[in-house]
């Protein structure tokens, strides 16, 4: 094994080794919200609406 590869395989273990901050799953949004954001978007985009 060369050096280099020595040194990348010490630092992948390293890394590997690292903890890893717990990442937040955000709340789920309701159905209803999600069909509300849904129609506005669509009210926004009709034909003949001015922007």
């Amino acid at each position: 094994m060369d050096r280099i590869d020595h040194i990348f395989c010490t630092l992948s273990q390293r890394m590997s080794n690292l903890s890893h901050p717990d990442r937040t799953m955000p709340a789920p949004e309701s159905l209803t919200s999600l069909i509300d954001k849904v129609n506005a978007a669509k009210r926004r985009y009709q034909p003949g609406m001015g922007r």
